[in-house]
């Protein structure tokens, strides 16, 4: 059945990469490929929820950072992935410093 919207070439790349993170996953032994299962559906999610669909630059940077951290779990050598979780405080001092940083530019 057909989507009765299209997708932009962005929301297309998401997709494939969310694919990509899944088949990556399948070689993996079954505990490993349940944790990174879990992490990427997680991560993607949270991005989904939290990141503005108009900020280009973001989600472009987020593709980036996803096509490499695929790649390492593609490599042999690589057995889970994880993932990191900063509290709120540490994040609002992060985006209070951004603002601050941006008002001197």
């Amino acid at each position: 059945m057909a989507s009765p919207w299209k997708l932009s070439g962005m929301q297309r790349q998401v997709l494939a990469l969310y694919r990509c993170f899944l088949r990556a996953a399948r070689v993996k032994n079954l505990e490993d490929h349940q944790r990174i299962v879990s992490v990427i559906s997680a991560e993607f999610h949270h991005n989904a929820n939290n990141v503005d669909r108009k900020n280009f630059q973001y989600i472009e940077y987020l593709l980036r950072r996803g096509k490499r951290q695929l790649e390492q779990l593609k490599n042999s050598t690589t057995l889970s992935l994880s993932t990191i979780n900063l509290n709120s405080s540490a994040s609002k001092t992060i985006t209070e410093d951004k603002k601050l940083a941006s008002t001197y530019h």
